[in-house]
């Protein structure tokens, strides 16, 4: 189905502008949406020969694309699209694509393009080329290969592959997160400070606790409003703090932990960490408060419930 990039067009006031859009949602269709204007194929390699092969029921020639964009395994259909969405979906495959690769509808696209592409390498140095997730860092990593295959964002891409892959028992797996570190540390902290036996694993907490004063965000991103992110400084990611998300969640349990090592003899646990950064990290927890009361994972409500009827 067409994820045409002209979405992130339209004026920011509609509630269906990709800005809108939860960060994981939003982190996804930016790459989708430049690879699939950029209408891009790579070369025909053997690899690419055997991976077609491998990945379909039926040889790659004799496929149905048109019937292939709407069907589904049963089990992966958790939530079917409704008639309205397929009716969109439908227009935009047949009328509006077609017609934006026209003079002078192209001009769209290739402003489109340009901008989302201005909005991948925004996220790219924000979060040093780990990303939200593996899903919008990978798909990020062939953006900028499609734009330059001898780039430096292309090659900063490379090396972080591996912070997601580990070797298991039966092969290669790859993580659904960077990883989980500061959300581990918060509890298992929590955990140690309520069984009163600090003095005990004293080395333990000395450095979890070092780790959680490292690993906390400490400053807003630029200009993060024009990239529709919101304040970061005083938040915890889940992981290690290296790619600047933060996690409501974790910056609760951050908090709580730290305020129990802080009522520890710094000659056990280490020196707490400064008041003002703490005041941080709570105005941070507050800023995701939605106007409904309801608390936010990682980003405030943008949009109405009514376009989950779409």
């Amino acid at each position: 189905n067409p994820v045409i990039p002209e979405l992130w067009s339209v004026p920011h006031l509609l509630p269906i502008h990709p800005g809108k859009f939860w960060c994981f949602c939003r982190m996804v269709y930016m790459p989708m949406a430049y690879i699939y204007g950029k209408k891009f194929v790579g070369p025909i390699t053997p690899t690419i020969l055997a991976l077609r092969d491998e990945l379909y029921n039926k040889p790659y020639s004799e496929i149905n694309w048109n019937m292939a964009r709407s069907s589904c395994a049963k089990e992966d259909l958790v939530y079917p699209p409704s008639r309205m969405q397929n009716i969109v979906l439908a227009c935009l495959h047949k009328f509006v694509e077609p017609m934006l690769s026209w003079w002078p509808f192209n001009k769209l696209r290739k402003s489109a393009l340009s901008s989302l592409m201005d909005h991948i390498h925004y996220e790219d140095e924000n979060s040093n080329y780990v990303g939200l997730c593996p899903i919008n860092k990978v798909l990020n990593m062939i953006c900028c290969w499609i734009e330059d295959p001898n780039s430096y964002a292309f090659k900063r891409h490379l090396p972080r592959i591996h912070d997601f892959l580990w070797i298991s028992e039966d092969g290669m797996k790859a993580k659904v997160y960077v990883g989980c570190q500061s959300w581990e540390t918060s509890l298992i902290a929590q955990a140690f400070c309520s069984t009163k036996l600090a003095k005990e694993f004293a080395p333990v907490l000395r450095k979890a606790h070092g780790f959680l004063k490292a690993a906390q965000v400490t400053q807003n991103f630029p200009t993060y409003n024009s990239y529709y992110r919101e304040r970061s400084k005083g938040a915890w990611t889940l992981s290690n703090g290296e790619n600047g998300w933060p996690i409501a969640d974790t910056t609760a349990e951050a908090i709580k932990a730290l305020l129990l090592l802080s009522k520890y003899s710094p000659s056990l646990v280490g020196d707490p960490i400064e008041e003002q950064r703490l005041y941080d990290a709570v105005d941070c927890l507050l800023s995701y408060v939605n106007k409904d009361g309801t608390l936010s994972s990682a980003e405030c409500k943008r949009t109405t419930p009514w376009v989950e009827l779409c």
